[in-house]
Formats: C-alpha cells, structure tokens, sequence
C-alpha cells in the first residue's frame, strides 16, 4: 500500500500521464526497472508488477531472474502485462545470454513477453582492453542474431566503463565496436559517479541511446543512490534534451537503489518528480 502523504488526487494525476512529450511532439514512454522493487518482486513477483501497472507506469524492465523462467511462466507474464496495458521495453541481463548456446532461449523468452531490447548489464569479470574488445565481440555476435528475430541487443553501463583504464575509457571501445545499432542504454547515476559528463556522451553518440535509466546521485557518501530522483546531481533537464535532440531515445526508466521510503512508495513519488521536471 502507498502511504498516507501520496494524496490519491496525486496519485490518479500520475497514473493519468504516463508518457512525456520531448520538444519535437513525441510521446515518450517512462517505465520502471524492476530492480527498484526487487524486495516485493522476490516475494510475489505477478502481484508487484499489477502495483507498479497501477502507479502509472507504461512498461518494466526485467532483470536476469527471469531468465529461469518456463515459456509457460513467460506466457502468463505477457497475459498480466497485456491485461495492464503496459510493455516489457527490455530486459537486464548477465554476459550468459549473450552465449552461444543461450541466445535461442534469450529470444524465446523475450519475444514471448514482447521485449524489444535484450540488455548486457552484467560483462563479468574483465581484464584489460582486450577484455573489453572481447565483450565488444561478444555483444556484436549477440546482437547480429537477435536482429534476424525482430530484437535488439544492448549493453548498460555501470561505473566500471566510464573509468579510464590504460588512458581508454571501456564504455569507448563499447561503443566503438558494436553495431550502430546496439543500444547503449545509460545508466545517468553511474556516469557521474565515475566523473563522466552524460550529456557529453549522448551528445558524441547519436542515435544510440535509446533507453536511459534515470538514477540519480549524491556525493554525499551517507546518500550515494539513496536519493530520489531530482534529489541528486544530475542536470536532468540538459539530459533530456540531449537524449531527444540527439540520443534516440525510445523510453525512459526509473531505477532506484534504495531510499528513506518504502520501494513502491519511491517508485510512486520518482514518477511524480520526473514528470514534474520533464514538463
């Protein structure tokens, strides 16, 4: 249950309009990675995506435990979110579904539940550039196969890939070797952590960042990513800009890793602050 301070006036405006406008007219659609959620999805996972439906939110992200599922599981997943009339814009995965020998059931699972987008949010372990090369090769292969299903792949960044490792950034060799097709979904709190402008990289990639996750964050190291979205650093509004002007953005999520209230109620109120600074 939401709390007493989310007034239900508050609450219908929110579920009222869960899509932005950028600057050129396009409806954009704002979702939530369920991560932000994870205690109430490990305890009944069906139930807490019916509440994040009800919040307002268009679509989700699902993250790695989904790919244990039976296409059975699959199927009533899609019958939910169907019935919601809400997306599954993408789903978070470990470097495994990228795999040879697991992309078949990556596809499987992913068109059955209507995802667009099969994400890298985890490469391992990784040893120098040429690691990096590797896990470039990796998801160039990945996403050579799910094209030809009607999916793309995509690689989300972490604070490890903006760091400079022997005078490159990883992010850059990420970018430099993967089809200009891939989506190089940014992750805004991560970024900045690693002293690294987002607005900046949009900017030099265009047309490739099609999903941001809207994380904030705070250099205070008693709230780190503990702040709501709007609370932290990040110059939202030059972000969006970007992201439309240049980025390609296709969806927005919000991504939580914790904060002074109760993980539906911050998703709840995260919604609220990002439309209101969208406009």
């Amino acid at each position: 249950m939401l709390r007493s301070t989310l007034s239900r006036r508050s609450f219908l405006a929110t579920a009222a309009a869960a899509t932005v406008v950028s600057a050129k007219g396009k409806k954009i659609p704002v979702g939530l990675e369920l991560f932000s959620v994870r205690d109430m999805l490990a305890k009944d996972m069906m139930d807490t995506v019916r509440q994040v439906g009800k919040l307002g939110y268009q679509g989700v992200e699902f993250f790695s435990p989904y790919f244990s599922w039976t296409t059975a599981q699959a199927k009533d997943v899609r019958k939910l979110l169907d019935d919601l009339n809400i997306k599954a814009f993408s789903t978070h995965n470990s470097a495994s579904s990228f795999a040879p020998e697991n992309v078949d059931k990556a596809i499987e699972l992913n068109t059955i539940i209507g995802s667009k987008f099969i994400v890298m949010a985890s490469s391992g372990k990784v040893e120098g550039l040429d690691g990096w090369k590797k896990v470039a090769a990796a998801l160039s292969q990945g996403h050579e196969k799910f094209m030809k299903a009607g999916i793309r792949g995509g690689y989300h960044n972490h604070q490890t890939e903006f760091k400079p490792l022997e005078g490159t950034r990883p992010i850059e060799i990420l970018a430099k070797e993967t089809p200009k097709t891939l989506m190089l979904q940014l992750d805004i709190g991560t970024c900045i952590e690693a002293g690294s402008d987002p607005v900046l990289w949009i900017n030099q990639n265009p047309g490739r960042i099609n999903c941001i996750h809207c994380k904030d964050w705070s250099p205070d190291k008693e709230l780190g990513y503990k702040v709501l979205f709007g609370e932290g650093v990040a110059p939202w509004k030059k972000i969006f800009e970007a992201a439309e002007k240049k980025g390609g953005i296709e969806y927005y999520l919000v991504e939580q890793e914790g904060s002074r209230f109760s993980s539906i109620e911050t998703a709840q109120r995260c919604l609220e602050s990002f439309q209101k600074l969208h406009g």
